[in-house]
């Protein structure tokens, strides 16, 4: 590996080396064929409690035994304890896969151990307050993700498991917070693509509860996204929403504004590759959507802009050349529909997919 420094062993070494391995592997063999079998028996003691625990030490992706430490949770320890025991168990559960998720951050079956934790989090601690050990347990797994977001803001297994929360939360927050927080883990990285989804998600809430004004926040995200866009013109995350903001196209003057704002960016971009797809994209979609009420001169002009875009897109990015090729071949644009009918270049030998 790059950057690291290679340790030469002695013939000696190297087979004490060897022999430990030997030795490590042997006991993970061992290890797994009883819990196995204790599985297989359906044990649900504490002893095969501890030998789970030894076994998710070594491999935590076992996602078997993570299964398995359910049922025994379930079915052995949960039924001989009170509620106030069966919190202190699962307080314990989360500390353990925290323990994991800081060697492993995007271990699935974690993840899911954790959420499943959350699930069975019994009333209490008084029947006058049945809520406030899950809630003390929510706000806590809020803390705990945005940790994991300060030390990768995209990792995708943290957002999820952040809808989760704030979707089950016994006292909700408010949705603008998660607003104001998407925006900040936006603008320290406008190429957090897991962020600009989060948002897309609660901006689509908003809107349909009424709780939001979709014209006006509209408008703000889009100097949001434009802010980006000249920010950082090659990141992909700010054109894949910048188009979910666009949505069906049925605006015809917003997508008209959008296409010259995008040019003015060409200008001061000319080999931007995200910039030309956009304006193909949404050029071809005002044919579609509008075609009817677009003049004819108009549809032509659009229509070749689309065709010299794809041929320059073949040169600007190579390792796509076909894919451009074949969008000039099975465009919509010809002569009947009003377009000019221009014969796709061919990619040349080293362009062809392999």
């Amino acid at each position: 590996m790059h950057g690291v420094k290679q340790v030469k062993y002695t013939r000696e070494a190297l087979a004490a080396k060897k022999e430990r391995e030997r030795a490590k592997l042997a006991e993970y063999q061992s290890l797994t064929a009883e819990v196995l079998a204790r599985r297989k028996e359906k044990s649900w003691t504490p002893e095969s409690f501890e030998l789970t625990t030894k076994l998710l030490h070594v491999n935590p992706e076992f996602y078997t035994v993570w299964n398995y430490r359910r049922n025994i949770l379930l079915h052995g320890l949960f039924p001989q304890r009170t509620p106030a025991e069966i919190n202190d168990l699962l307080s314990d559960e989360l500390s353990l896969t925290t323990t994991f998720l800081k060697q492993h951050p995007k271990v699935y079956w974690i993840w899911n151990h954790r959420q499943w934790c959350l699930q069975q989090v019994p009333d209490g601690p008084t029947e006058a307050d049945p809520h406030a050990w899950r809630q003390a347990y929510w706000n806590k797994e809020l803390y705990v993700v945005e940790k994991m977001h300060d030390v990768d803001p995209r990792n995708f297994h943290a957002w999820n498991y952040r809808r989760y929360i704030l979707s089950q939360m016994p006292v909700k927050r408010p949705e603008q917070s998660e607003l104001a927080y998407t925006k900040r883990k936006i603008e320290a990285n406008f190429s957090n693509f897991s962020a600009w989804h989060q948002r897309s998600k609660v901006l689509a809430s908003l809107w349909a509860a009424g709780k939001l004004d979709k014209a006006k926040s509209s408008e703000a995200e889009f100097d949001l996204v434009k802010n980006a866009m000249y920010t950082d013109p090659n990141d992909q995350s700010v054109w894949i929403y910048h188009r979910w903001l666009i949505g069906p196209g049925d605006d015809l003057t917003l997508v008209e504004r959008e296409i010259t704002s995008i040019e003015e960016l060409l200008d001061e971009q000319p080999d931007s590759k995200w910039c030309m797809e956009s304006l193909v994209f949404y050029k071809r979609l005002l044919l579609r959507r509008h075609g009817s009420v677009i003049p004819s001169e108009r549809r032509r002009e659009l229509g070749s802009q689309c065709l010299e875009l794809l041929e320059k897109l073949q040169d600007v990015d190579p390792d796509r050349s076909q894919r451009y090729v074949d969008l000039v071949r099975h465009s919509s644009i010809s002569p009947d529909s009003g377009y000019p009918a221009l014969s796709p270049r061919v990619a040349c030998p080293s362009r062809q997919p392999r």
